[in-house]
């Protein structure tokens, strides 16, 4: 996901800083008009791939949101889905505590889903048995068919699937059948058709899975009977009608950062609401090289958008004197954007509206769907902070406008695309908030910024003369200025750093892997490198995937 300090704010800490009555209403605002449409519900408990779930829901153009597991029936009801999903989750359905959904959601008449513990936990709360297996299953699985209908219509016998499982539905509920097997589990598909009940052992919606999609297809639209009413020209249709009875004739500050999701809000804004919108870009000295100066000339020659624009280099560089823990760097950033954002603010102001670019996976994130409702617990694990920064104090008021808090990062291009964003915005690469500040391990200095400055456009400008651009989630690189290797360079010695060169594919950067460049490309990069950039001697390739690794060193 592209971050930055303006557009995709940690949103629990950000509706701290607005009443409670200017949040409710603004959900309301950007979700009316979603209810009345096909949906389908997925409950959360704990999955990694829940919001995976939601994005391929969505690919069949039927809208998708991700609820808490313990949404009673009631609440569910009101949302009028067409469908219920189970997620997986990383407990056992047997253990203390583990988490259930509300037992009468079965009862609903409402078609369901469970995904791998879903899948157990529909099977043990309706009557069957669920135990650890003889042999658990991860990774790829061939999946024999036995029943080739309803779900599982129009999927070949034997092909692959993913697993990822300890336990097994050893006794199907009362009126469940099977579907489909595998070597190692003999109920890898289940089904009730006349409630029409699902279950799979597997992931269907991971790329691994083969017939995946073909699988979620039969249960939106076959069992479901959704209608795909959920397109980019509806959604911006809506967005600038809803937007405009919600800001009226008042004005409108957004922070904007130059990534896909501020760029396209600032477009949404300006079609719907004029110059009624200020954008204001706090350039924090972490940005790559020559970006801020782009970014301003771009909005205002090109898109007649203007751009207030902030130099605060200095302010945020002394915030990090002496801090080496890639956390405390993320939370001085945060800080420090608040302080000047809130000064900025008021010189401009005053302003009735604050914009953010918060997405789906933010609101997401922030609202804990899959914590335990008593204990607040959650049931996943966080591998480390959003590599968004910031929140607004208590003392700043706005109502927010958030009309993207609905989308996933390809809906978001897909808007910009629509809206007219050149496509050096709408394909541009993610990158962090916090920015070149956690590419650099350990102190932040001026000095260490513009050498990772260097050798990171280095890294840009060959892998887009190689063609390599747009087949990349990511490609950048990463200084070690603690790190020193002996090296020769003119027949003297040398005793510099290192850069590391990551350049990864992904489809939705929850999983990656290292790209398999051409070694000419690595090379020239290479290369330029250490001829180029003063202070570095060598440069590595980091060849980890995610997981266990994850895209960014910090």
């Amino acid at each position: 996901m592209v971050s930055s300090p303006s557009t995709s704010t940690n949103t629990q800490t950000l509706e701290d800083a607005i009443s409670s009555s200017s949040a409710s209403s603004n959900a309301d605002i950007t979700t009316d008009h979603i209810i009345s449409r096909s949906m389908i519900a997925i409950l959360d408990f704990g999955s990694q791939y829940s919001e995976l779930i939601a994005r391929r829901i969505r690919e069949t153009q039927v809208y998708s949101e991700v609820l808490p597991y313990h949404i009673s029936s009631e609440d569910l009801l009101k949302l009028n889905p067409k469908g219920i999903i189970l997620s997986g989750g990383p407990s056992s359905v047997y253990d203390e505590g583990a988490p259930k959904c509300d037992p009468a959601l079965f009862e609903l008449g409402i078609p369901v889903l469970g995904v791998c513990y879903g899948m157990q936990l529909m099977a043990k709360q309706m009557g069957g048995t669920v135990e650890r297996a003889d042999r658990g299953e991860y990774g790829k699985a061939d999946l024999q068919i036995d029943d080739p209908t309803d779900l599982l219509t129009n999927v070949d016998s034997g092909i692959t699937m993913w697993m990822s499982h300890g336990d097994s539905v050893i006794d199907l509920p009362k009126g469940f059948e099977i579907l489909a097997h595998t070597a190692n589990t003999p109920c890898a598909a289940i089904a009730d058709h006349d409630k029409k009940m699902y279950g799979v052992q597997f992931h269907p919606e991971v790329v691994h899975s083969v017939g995946g999609m073909a699988m979620i297809r039969n249960f939106v639209y076959h069992i479901c009977s959704c209608e795909p009413s959920w397109t980019t020209d509806a959604f911006i249709e809506n967005s600038i009608r809803e937007i405009r009875a919600q800001v009226g004739e008042r004005r409108v500050l957004l922070a904007l950062s130059g990534g896909v999701d501020s760029s396209t809000l600032a477009f949404l804004l300006h079609k719907a609401i004029g110059d009624q919108l200020t954008c204001m870009f706090i350039d924090q000295g972490f940005m790559r090289k020559l970006e801020p100066e782009r970014l301003v000339k771009l909005f205002e020659e090109q898109f007649h958008i203007h751009v207030e624009y902030v130099n605060a280099r200095d302010r945020f560089l002394k915030q990090l004197e002496g801090i080496t823990e890639p956390e405390e760097k993320r939370k001085l950033i945060g800080y420090e954007f608040i302080k000047v954002f809130e000064e900025e603010s008021q010189r401009l102001g005053p302003f009735d509206f604050l914009a953010q670019g918060t997405l789906y996976p933010d609101v997401i994130e922030s609202a804990d769907t899959n914590a335990d409702p008593k204990t607040g617990k959650r049931v996943a694990v966080k591998i480390k902070s959003h590599h968004n920064v910031g929140g607004l104090p208590d003392n700043l008021r706005f109502t927010l406008v958030e009309p993207l808090r609905k989308l996933f990062k390809d809906e978001v291009r897909k808007v910009g695309t629509v809206l007219g964003l050149p496509e050096e915005i709408v394909k541009r690469q993610p990158f962090p908030g916090p920015g070149l500040a956690i590419r650099i391990i350990g102190e932040i200095t001026s000095d260490r910024l513009n050498t990772l400055r260097d050798a990171d456009l280095i890294v840009r400008q060959e892998v887009n003369r190689a063609g390599q651009y747009n087949n990349l989630w990511q490609a950048f690189a990463v200084l070690l200025p603690t790190v020193r290797s002996v090296g020769v360079m003119g027949d003297k010695r040398t005793y510099s750093h290192p850069v590391v060169l990551r350049l990864v594919t992904s489809e939705d950067g929850m999983t990656a892997d290292w790209a398999r460049v051409p070694y000419e490309l690595l090379e020239t990069i290479s290369n330029r490198i250490v001829n180029e950039v003063e202070g570095v001697n060598r440069v590595v390739l980091d060849i980890t995937s995610k997981p266990p690794g994850t895209i960014e060193w910090e």
